[in-house]
């Protein structure tokens, strides 16, 4: 296998073969351009990709292959990941069709390991249906950070916003509870190594919103504010971190004040995703910041109501895409430039 320095390999988990996975994967490849960017594998199987493909008269050209090194640069790579069949039904929600989409997940998480793929892009699973005796995880997110180095951290990417969460997969009365310094502080870290090394920002200003409404009042509508989050963010500042808050969240984004920060970190899920898909117009992506290793996802899920109409718009996945080639560039130039400063250093000692 050849692989040129400037056409990376992008591993692909196929998601939930009854959502929408498979139809955004394919047009987002037929256009040719991708091509000369990245290598696609897809973790699947090739008999499965071409019927999908017939089903939604998409016209991707793809190259069935057996194990990795018979991957061919330029082309839209299948790789085999099983041989059984699958019998699929658009829009269904399937256990048995859920297990498969973990398959090509596990899969594609060891390629992206053994650095076999450069960066991994993963398509929408559905949550329910994919729960197993091998796989107890809550969604990509959780398996990742068990599998790789280093603290996950969900960070939502659009341009210039970016919405990093405290709390993700938690439910609501669940939130306060998980709030310590020490998570707020681990947090804060990961998004602003993160900025430095997957963004190219020197000196990254975070802003952090409060947990309850008006940011808890000085403590008449909530105490958390004043007995954590602010002591914590006082605390990081004197340190010479640039962070900021906590803001009230009902305004902050309505009123542009996002617009003055590299990134915001939101206290809970639905404080950070439901401003961040209205302001990106289905065109978010999903990366997983704080790995050794890159990841990214779009920000929508298996869209069982529209899956084998060829409805589904593909651009948050071409999005997840590019990120993920831009990320892997801007890291290595990262990796690159502070080794290079540090051979400096030991010369002048």
């Amino acid at each position: 296998m050849v692989k040129k320095a400037e056409n990376i390999i992008v591993g692909i988990s196929v998601g939930d073969l009854n959502g929408i996975g498979s139809e955004v994967i394919l047009k987002t490849f037929e256009d040719t351009r991708m091509l000369e960017l990245c290598t696609p594998v897809i973790f699947a199987n090739v008999k499965i990709i071409s019927f999908l493909k017939r089903e939604l008269n998409l016209t991707a050209a793809i190259h069935g292959i057996d194990k990795l090194d018979q991957l061919v640069i330029g082309k839209i790579n299948v790789l085999n990941v099983w041989r059984d069949g699958v019998d699929l039904e658009f829009g269904k929600n399937d256990a048995v069709v859920g297990s498969y989409a973990i398959k090509s997940f596990v899969a594609a998480t060891k390629a992206l390991k053994e650095g076999f793929v450069d960066v991994l892009v993963t398509a929408p699973i559905n949550k329910y249906n994919i729960q197993s005796e091998e796989f107890k995880f809550p969604g990509h997110t959780d398996y990742l950070d068990k599998e790789l180095n280093g603290n996950a951290l969900m960070l939502m990417v659009h341009d210039d916003l970016r919405v990093g969460l405290l709390t993700d997969h938690v439910p609501v009365n669940e939130v306060a509870q998980q709030l310590t310094e020490k998570l707020i502080s681990e947090k804060l870290e990961t998004i602003i190594n993160t900025l430095k090394q997957d963004f190219e920002i020197e000196k990254p200003k975070v802003a952090v919103l409060g947990l309850n409404p008006h940011s808890g009042d000085n403590g008449v509508i909530g105490n958390e504010e004043e007995k954590i989050i602010k002591p914590t963010l006082k605390k990081l500042f004197e340190a010479g971190n640039m962070v900021f808050g906590p803001f009230p969240a009902d305004g902050f984004f309505g009123s542009g004040q996002y617009e003055k920060y590299d990134a915001v970190l939101a206290m809970y899920h639905d404080q950070g995703l439901i401003p961040f898909k209205t302001l990106s117009f289905g065109n978010g992506v999903n990366y997983t910041a704080g790995l050794d290793k890159i990841r990214t996802s779009p920000d929508h899920g298996t869209a069982y109501e529209i899956a084998g109409k060829g409805l589904a718009n593909n651009e948050s996945f071409k999005e997840a895409v590019y990120l993920a080639i831009d990320i892997f560039h801007r890291r290595n130039d990262y990796q690159e430039l502070t080794k290079n400063q540090l051979k400096t250093k030991q010369k002048q000692l």
